[in-house]
């Protein structure tokens, strides 16, 4: 019996020993999760129910040259209920109030709301979905109904915000305008044109606000402020002219509908500063529709074809190895180098005319028979020509994807005894449209080559952040001499040459048709077709605007696709419905004359502020200037988005003013 007590003594004694290890070990390994690990784990419990949400910052707007809005961001607001946030009797208290107030507001009835509020409360659902998709007014609107009026704590409202980028004229210079946004698929942030260019000035600086983890993975904001508060954007002005983008766009489309062409670009600039006014490029959808997909008058290099002849010209009047008046033999309109044959598109030749008369038909042999004997002996002396018009690189614009031209090299392992020949006429070169028009510009321009722009200023409202001004390239291309003789050759091309259906003895124009052929390397020529081309400048005795047109794969079937009958046309119709439309004042008002109009909008503003002092006002279709003196005089602060007259106001009109409230107005 005794030897039994002892071994239950001994089991005794060993369970009590595993015991206390036991609660040693926990002790241990609660002290180290207190105090050894404890900072982790604090930290990785508040992330998972606390955490920093980022509130993107308001990007700036773009605008046009003359003040229309471009793009801009729009605040959409979205607004959800906290059922257990309120007491009871303060929920019973206002929640009739709140369902009719929302009813105003939204598109059912009181009693849906009534109902579907208080089923929330009895669900105890703490993210009940009111409305989504709010602009600002309305947003403002329901904040302030009875209950969410109250607050976050008290009144259960929550409310979160996204910004929508919108471009309040359409799909015109969409692809310049551009975009800049995180690609879904790869997480990536991805854009072009100014939106992609110009960010560092448009998205701000984003806020940051604090949210707590609830039921069922949905995160509520902690409290109603921010942790940090968003910074706008700035505004980017830039050079486009919303009038002239219009004339140019569909100018461009008429032309691209009627040859059915694959696609096309325009590019209307400002002579003296390389301002570009108007840019559009269109290609063609499945369905025959034409809209903007690739900037290609920045992004596609291509050989241009008869309108890099002008490089031809220029080149042999500076270095006076031939003259305007020099002749050349057209040779029945054919000649051969290498056994490759340079023709003419008119059958027959032109017989024997000067290089003036050359370039005005825009025959390829007189031109390149100009070129080839007396630059085939040194051919790095034409081609510096080339490159000194600075061809031979991109002009470093801001945007994304610029083309690359392509100018053979002597020396170069693809150079060969026809390159020289065939440079001549527009081929064996890549250039980009910009460029090409860059280079004519210059000759409207005196000589004086300048980058083409597309952003004048950066500003946060009226304070100019910075100033993009006018950048010279080449501040001379050419003599005074060869520019006197080019720019007469230039317009003769118009007057009684290739380009003479577009001649107008009222409107002068100055330019070069070009018609290449792409794709002719092929085999079998299956994939070759035409690029038809128009670059010049307008008035041609002062010069303000130059503008290229070029047309890809125009239907030969039905039409013809020559530059002259392709591009031509736009050219001329954008040419003239700009000076024809463009309101002009050729008489100097008298500044000191009453005007009635301005003493009726006087008397109208001085009215307004003397009535209804304590209330806010009906500033619907009132200009903006004039409203917010109006409402500053109020004592109102004032926050505007967009140009023009009041089209909305966050403040209902008749409502009684508080200090230092601020009122938003949308103008349109």
């Amino acid at each position: 019996m005794a030897v039994d007590d002892k071994h239950i003594s001994y089991r005794i004694y060993l369970v009590a020993v595993f015991i206390f290890v036991m609660a040693i070990a926990i002790v241990v390994k609660l002290t180290n999760i207190q105090w050894v690990e404890g900072d982790y784990y604090r930290k990785l419990a508040k992330q998972r129910t606390v955490r920093n949400f980022v509130i993107p910052a308001n990007k700036g707007n773009i605008y046009s040259a003359d003040g229309s809005l471009l793009a801009t961001s729009i605040p959409n607001y979205e607004i959800r209920f906290d059922a257990k946030a309120p007491k009871t009797e303060t929920f019973e208290k206002h929640v009739k109030a709140l369902s009719d107030s929302l009813a105003t507001v939204l598109d059912r009835p009181g009693g849906y709301y009534e109902q579907e509020l208080r089923k929330a409360r009895a669900n105890k659902n703490r993210y009940y979905l009111i409305a989504r998709n709010l602009s600002y007014t309305d947003y403002v609107k329901i904040k302030g109904f009875p209950l969410f009026n109250l607050g976050a704590f008290k009144g259960g409202i929550i409310v979160e915000q996204e910004t929508v980028r919108k471009h309040p004229i359409g799909k015109i210079a969409e692809r310049t305008i551009g975009y800049d946004r995180i690609d879904p698929a790869t997480g990536v942030e991805v854009g072009k044109g100014i939106e992609w260019a110009f960010k560092s000035y448009l998205n701000g600086k984003d806020g940051k606000i604090l949210k707590q983890k609830i039921a069922k993975g949905q995160w509520k904001p902690i409290r109603d402020v921010n942790e940090v508060d968003p910074v706008d954007g700035y505004d980017v002005i830039s050079t486009i002219d919303v009038f002239i983008q219009d004339i140019a766009h569909h100018a461009l489309l008429k032309q691209l509908e009627d040859y059915e062409a694959d696609h096309g670009c325009v590019v209307v600039m400002e002579t003296e500063t390389g301002h570009v006014k108007a840019i559009s490029n269109l290609g063609r959808a499945e369905d025959g529709s034409y809209y903007e997909t690739t900037n290609y008058a920045v992004a596609e290099s291509h050989e241009p074809g008869s309108t890099f002849k002008l490089v031809d010209l220029m080149a042999i009047l500076e270095d006076k190895v031939a003259d305007t008046s020099t002749v050349y033999d057209s040779h029945g309109g054919e000649i051969r180098y290498y056994g490759r044959a340079v023709r003419d598109s008119h059958k027959g030749g032109y017989g024997k005319v000067s290089l003036a008369r050359g370039f005005e038909l825009s025959s390829n042999t007189v031109m390149v028979q100009a070129v080839y004997e007396n630059y085939k002996s040194n051919p790095s002396k034409f081609v510096n020509h080339i490159n000194s018009y600075g061809l031979n690189k991109t002009l470093g614009l801001h945007f994304k994807g610029e083309g690359r031209p392509y100018i053979p090299q002597p020396g170069d392992k693809h150079w060969s005894g026809t390159t020289l020949p065939w440079m001549a006429f527009g081929y064996n070169v890549s250039v980009t449209p910009m460029q090409t028009l860059t280079l004519y510009n210059a000759i409207a321009n005196n000589g004086v080559m300048v980058k083409p722009q597309f952003v004048s200023e950066i500003k946060e409202w009226n304070n100019t952040i910075k100033k993009f001004d006018k950048e010279v390239i080449n501040s001379k291309v050419c003599s005074p001499e060869t520019l006197k003789k080019v720019k007469a050759v230039l317009q003769n091309v118009v007057k009684k040459g290739t380009g003479s259906k577009l001649y107008s003895k009222d409107f002068p124009m100055a330019g070069k048709t070009g018609t290449a052929m792409v794709n002719y390397s092929k085999a079998g020529r299956e994939g070759m077709y035409y690029a038809s081309s128009f670059v010049g400048y307008f008035p041609a005795d002062h010069p303000k605007y130059s503008c290229i047109v070029v047309v890809h794969k125009p239907n030969t079937s039905k039409n013809n696709y020559y530059g002259a009958d392709v591009a031509g046309p736009v050219f001329k119709r954008i040419a003239q419905k700009i000076f024809t439309d463009a309101p002009s004042t050729n008489k100097i008002k008298q500044l000191d004359s009453r005007i009635p109009k301005q003493d009726s909008s006087y008397e109208k503003y001085t009215a307004e502020v003397n009535k209804k002092s304590n209330q806010v006002p009906d500033l619907k279709g009132m200009p903006g200037m004039d409203a917010i003196a109006l409402l500053e005089n109020l004592g109102l602060k004032v926050k505007v988005n967009g140009v023009g007259k009041v089209k909305k106001q966050s403040l209902q009109a008749g409502q009684n003013i508080s200090k230092n409230t601020t009122i938003v107005l949308e103008l349109s």
